[in-house]
């Protein structure tokens, strides 16, 4: 999801705010995230496919879901809470002409995530595409001040999470199936108040190349996307409304981006056109440079 919340140049990028729960919500975020970008124009990559989205529900997972269905897949969005934004995310899928799925589950939770997987298999006999995406975040202003509940919490959603919905799928994924993480630009450049955050977003990057030398002799490619600041309801839960106002505006593009601009990276990951790729990072970060 969304990386952190840095802003120090006196800019203001968004009208201050802050959600008193996690995972937040989108429909009460000022602005809402735009999720679909109008000159989109889909070329059927997916036909016939069936993919899972974790955290679809609203942010990054919503716009990834929604450009799925355009490109024609169907979809099925795994959240912990959100009901209402997943309830519109899937109405947005089912009048695009897609059929969707919206599942509650904690995908820290083993059984949780073998249960998505039997009722997908239930209900449309195949999936394609897992895209890893759901995490959370709690800021801290040291080390010192990360309680192991807090650290265990961190890694069980962010990486725990990803190794069972992916274990859950393996039975099922064949040749040609796609796996895709969504790590972050902190794995590269660390944040100082998201310690724990960004070391779990590290070992996402480590996760998807080693899953991938090892899916390789299955045809199975496994690929991630590191997004910036990306406005997603994880940006107002968890920093203060000071740094929301300047949320993004360190990045040499000088703002936050948009859930729909990080979408046809996620479409190239999943489809035949990213044939000849496994074990790579995507850097959709508004320009900043990571060389990783």
């Amino acid at each position: 999801m969304a990386a952190h919340a840095d802003g120090q140049n006196g800019k203001t990028a968004f009208p201050p705010q802050h959600q008193d729960r996690q995972p937040g919500l989108e429909s009460i975020m000022t602005p809402r995230p735009q999720a679909e970008d109008p000159n989109y124009r889909p070329a059927g990559k997916l036909t016939g496919r069936v993919a899972i989205v974790t955290g679809g529900d609203s942010g990054i997972g919503r716009a990834v879901s929604i450009a799925f269905a355009h490109e024609g897949a169907d979809v099925c969005l795994v959240y912990l809470d959100e009901h209402e934004d997943a309830a519109w995310t899937r109405d947005r899928i089912e009048r695009i002409g897609r059929r969707c799925l919206a599942i509650p589950a904690d995908v820290g939770d083993p059984a949780a995530c073998q249960q998505v997987l039997h009722q997908v298999m239930k209900a449309w006999g195949r999936v394609d595409v897992i895209v890893n995406n759901a995490a959370e975040q709690h800021p801290q202003p040291g080390l010192e001040r990360i309680t192991p509940a807090q650290l265990e919490r961190t890694f069980r959603t962010n990486l725990f999470g990803y190794f069972y919905m992916t274990q859950a799928a393996l039975p099922y994924l064949g040749p040609g199936a796609a796996i895709i993480n969504t790590t972050s630009v902190t794995a590269y450049e660390g944040h100082a108040q998201l310690i724990d955050y960004s070391s779990s977003k590290g070992a996402i990057v480590s996760f998807t190349r080693s899953l991938a030398l090892n899916l390789a002799p299955r045809g199975i490619r496994v690929n991630a996307v590191a997004p910036g600041p990306i406005w997603t309801p994880l940006i107002p839960s968890t920093f203060p409304p000071n740094q929301v106002a300047t949320f993004g505006t360190n990045t040499p593009l000088g703002r936050a981006g948009q859930p729909m601009e990080l979408a046809p990276a996620y479409v190239f990951l999943a489809s035949a056109d990213s044939a000849y790729m496994t074990g790579q990072v995507l850097h959709v970060n508004g320009g900043t440079i990571v060389n990783g």
